[in-house]
């Protein structure tokens, strides 16, 4: 889509700072972060390196527990220790983010 308006408007030192905030926050130029909040779309902040290392453990349990699904569909014996193993890490690592990323710091859940 080809931009033919211009539009210029004033903003206080203040204003300009926290524009220029939100946007280095959203990873986005400051008129693509204008033109999405006209749309009625407020951007989030970019994750943090804490969200990629959660995803990469994420990542390497999901590849643990497609492995045991596909031996148990090629195997007659199910080893059920690995099975618990992942269980309990799975378990563990839902109580961290918890603990990680909740307000408080507490967790609910019984399994920490």
């Amino acid at each position: 889509m080809k931009r033919t308006i211009k539009k210029q408007f004033w903003l206080t030192k203040e204003e300009a700072q926290d524009l220029q905030k939100r946007a280095k926050k959203a990873c986005l130029h400051e008129s693509t972060l204008i033109r999405k909040l006209i749309a009625g779309y407020e951007p989030k902040e970019s994750p943090k390196e804490e969200f990629y290392d959660v995803m990469k453990e994420l990542h390497k349990i999901n590849d643990s527990l497609e492995m045991i699904a596909y031996r148990s569909g090629h195997l007659t014996e199910i080893d059920a220790m690995l099975i618990q193993h992942e269980i309990k890490r799975w378990h563990k690592f839902q109580a961290d983010m918890e603990r990680q990323f909740m307000s408080d710091g507490r967790s609910e859940l019984k399994w920490q």
